[in-house]
């Protein structure tokens, strides 16, 4: 597949995702705090390569005692899960505020 057909699969696939979530190392999703975790709305750029990615960072709140180490991207009925990416865990032993980078967090579209 040439790379016009991987943009054009990506920028599709962006118009499904509308939610990105963070969860700890076994996936499961945050909750819980004061300011409260909530999942985050997110617009997509136009692929480059067969890759899209946030438009703008995204920051969440964390609930003390919580580790950050995945983020899953939701559709908008808010349970079909399109994708689950790796991040450098990190812990917090208080409430705290985690901004996923839009620069480093990509979905990518490629022929395998």
């Amino acid at each position: 597949m040439n790379t016009a057909y991987r943009n054009a699969i990506a920028n599709h696939g962006g118009t499904l995702i509308t939610h990105i979530a963070l969860a700890n190392g076994s996936g499961t999703e945050l909750s819980g705090g004061t300011p409260a975790y909530s999942r985050k709305a997110v617009s997509w750029t136009a692929a480059v390569d067969g890759v899209i990615r946030p438009t703008a960072d995204l920051s969440f709140n964390i609930p003390a005692g919580s580790t950050v180490a995945k983020w899953i991207a939701y559709a908008a009925n808010g349970t079909t899960v399109y994708n689950i990416g790796d991040l450098t865990p990190e812990v917090y032993a208080g409430q705290g505020e985690y901004k996923l980078l839009a620069a480093s967090s990509g979905i990518s579209h490629t022929v395998a």
